[in-house]
Order: C-alpha cells, then structure tokens, then sequence
C-alpha cells in the first residue's frame, strides 16, 4: 500500500503508523483506517452530554485496538485534563512519547513498580491500607510527592478496599505525609444491563464511603465511578469526573444502553482481494473441510485472519463487503486468510474488501463481528493485532 487512498473531497489527510516500521512500497494491503476527526467529535459529545464534569479518556488495550500514542496525542490536543490506562507500561510509553497530561493508571500494581510510577510521574491506583503504605515509603525515599486515586470496591469483587471495610485507607491516606491524594473511584459490574438496579446499589455504597470526608470535616478527593454504560444511562453517577472507554471510540458497551449520546464509529478495517479462483461443486475450502458448494463458484482469498485479530470463532458467519455488496466468508478463517463466496460475481486482485465499516447503505459494525464470534464488542476492538497497520485521517486545516 504505497499510501492510504482518501476519497477526494472528503477534506481528509492520512498518515501510516505500523509496528515494525517497513518500506511502505510493500505494506500489507489489510489495515485499519482510524478517523481522528470522529474521535475528537465523540470526545465533544461525551463532554456536552455530562455538562461541566470533567473528560478521562481510557486508553487501555492500544486505546482498544485505535493506538495508544495517536488516541492519546488527540485527547492531549482537545484538553483532556486526565488520561486513563491500565497498566504501568501503557503510561511509561505515553511518557516517552512526550505526552504531559496526567495519566491513572487503573489495575493492580506491585511494590516492585512503585519507583517506576513515581520515576515517571504516573498517578497510582491505591487499593489497600498495605498498598498505599508501600507508595508512602517510595516516595520519602525518593524525596517526591505521589499521586494517588483510593480505588473501592462496592461490588465488583475485582481490586479494590470493599465499601464496608474502606475507613482505614482513607484515614491512612489523610495522614500519609508524601502522597497527594487526588482522587477516589469505583467501577460498577452492571451499569451495561437495562436493570440499573445493582447499580444505583453500588453508587449507593460509594455514597457511603465518600461521607467520610463529611464527617471529617476533610475536603473530598476528585470522585469518579461513571463508566461508558453509566456516562449514558445514570447521570447521578457522573459526579466530578467520568470515565468514558468504548463509547469514545463510537461504541455502545451494550443493546440494552439507551442511546443518549450521539457518537459514531472511528474505525474501518479494510483488506484486499488477493487471489481468485474458480471452485467446483464437491471440493471443500479450508481447513477441515467444513464448508463446499453444490455448484460452480467464484472464490476470492482476502489477507487477515485470527493471527490479525480477526476470530476464528465466527467461521461459518462472517460477512465482507465486496463492492458495496455482502459476501459469506466460507469454510474455517486461517491464521492469515479468509475465502470469501461471491457466487458469479466479478472481482479483481487488489478491489478493496470491507472486514468492518460501511459504504453505502451496507455496512458490517463491531457488534456484528461480535455476534458472529460469539463474544462482546470490547473483545473485538481490542483483539485487533498490531501486525496491522493503522492509517490515521486527519481533517485538514
């Protein structure tokens, strides 16, 4: 792929980002086209829908699947005042690539790692009284100040102090002498359901915890526990600062989420033709021979398969578009191919081949994937491989 092919008039620029860098003279011709324009407008749409509450964008998982460092140079761009990932190396790797904002780092850690969190000037998840007592001695002996978010647990059962136990963190936190407490969070289990029953619990219980600082007399720590189901579905649960994940990236983390906020997919995954052939009725395709045609045939080959993200589970189910048109993916997907049916239709090496996205008025979504592998959205997004190159369009100036 010497360069992504932008429609003209679409006002858009493109640049190639892949892992390892190569000639892009012999680019694989599948990758995933992420429109940076969509993601700042759903960005906006988040912020206008929870009003004067603050934006954490989460970019786990590559920013699931769109690219950590570009989603997260974008989120920079428009102000995000918080970053969120999951892991220490997500926020190491955001630092190296110049990145300033501050940045929670949500899982586990290990004490081990603190020295690097506080190297790096990364904002830790502090889940227990022995946790935060292990960032309190880092800090004196590296003679700086650590960020820290208390995280509480009120029914995920993940990590986390449980609700009913969590006094001892928050008063070990009010008299550590090296730590910043910056904030406190929770994460609901169920705000994704259309009975928003368990959830009103949970918030409920974090009520309970938070009224520490009340009777105290102490002032709160930035609040935070609204997710992407609960950023549209449970405006009470929005408090200072909400946490959008796949709704960023123009997802909704379920059917049953009432869609409240107008955001659109940022990403397209497309491939190629890259062989043709001609198969008779009685010979099978693919692996295991599982599927075969009781008629003449025409057969395309396409270059992805489950080595790229793309699952084997929906063998049997997946559909491409192919000039406009929905054809069947046949027999097993491969570690690096798929065989698509499309009957006695013409098609040429090199005509583009949709995995995910629309054109037209067709058009196969995320949540089709996921139906047809059985599994969720989040999988989908975040299985995509990094062998995969991803083609980010701008909007021009």
């Amino acid at each position: 792929m010497p360069s992504p092919r932008i429609p003209a008039g679409t006002g858009l620029s493109a640049h190639v980002l892949h892992e390892p860098t190569i000639d892009e003279g012999v680019l694989r011709p599948t990758h995933l086209e992420v429109d940076l324009g969509r993601l700042a407008a759903n960005y906006r749409a988040i912020q206008a829908h929870v009003g004067d509450r603050a934006v954490m964008p989460i970019l786990k998982a590559n920013a699931y699947g769109h690219g950590l460092v570009e989603v997260a140079k974008l989120m920079d761009s428009l102000g995000a005042p918080y970053l969120g990932v999951a892991y220490l190396e997500e926020g190491i790797r955001l630092r190296r690539v110049g990145v300033t904002t501050p940045i929670l780092v949500m899982g586990g850690i290990l004490g081990s790692q603190i020295p690097l969190f506080l190297e790096h000037d990364l904002t830790l998840a502090a889940s227990s009284v022995d946790k935060l007592r292990a960032i309190e001695q880092a800090a004196a002996a590296s003679g700086v100040r650590a960020k820290v978010h208390l995280k509480i647990d009120t029914g995920m059962e993940r990590i986390g102090v449980h609700y009913y136990s969590a006094e001892p963190l928050l008063e070990a936190a009010s008299r550590a002498e090296h730590i910043d407490v910056e904030g406190i969070f929770s994460h609901f289990a169920n705000a994704d359901s259309d009975d928003l029953s368990h959830s009103r619990l949970q918030l409920e219980r974090f009520h309970e915890v938070l009224s520490f600082y009340e009777r105290r007399s102490l002032p709160c720590p930035m609040r935070h526990m609204a997710n992407s189901a609960a950023i549209a579905a449970l405006p009470e649960a929005h408090l200072d600062i909400v946490r959008p994940g796949i709704l960023l990236y123009g997802v909704y983390p379920s059917p049953e989420v009432v869609r409240t906020v107008p955001v659109t997919p940022a990403l397209t995954w497309k491939s190629s033709v890259v062989y043709f052939k001609v198969v008779k009725p009685g010979h099978p395709v693919s692996y295991g021979s599982t599927w075969q045609t009781d008629h003449m045939v025409r057969m395309v080959t396409v270059p992805v398969g489950y080595g790229d993200g793309y699952p084997r589970a929906m063998s049997g189910s997946a559909e491409v578009l192919l000039h406009g048109k929905r054809y069947p993916v046949v027999g097993r997907i491969c570690m690096d191919q798929v065989m698509v049916n499309i009957e006695w239709d013409s098609a040429h090496n090199g005509d583009e081949v949709l995995l995910l996205g629309g054109v037209g008025d067709e058009s196969v979504t995320v949540e089709d994937l996921a139906e047809w592998a059985k599994t969720i959205p989040y999988e989908i997004l975040t299985g995509i491989n990094t062998r995969v190159p991803r083609v980010y369009l701008h909007e021009s100036p």
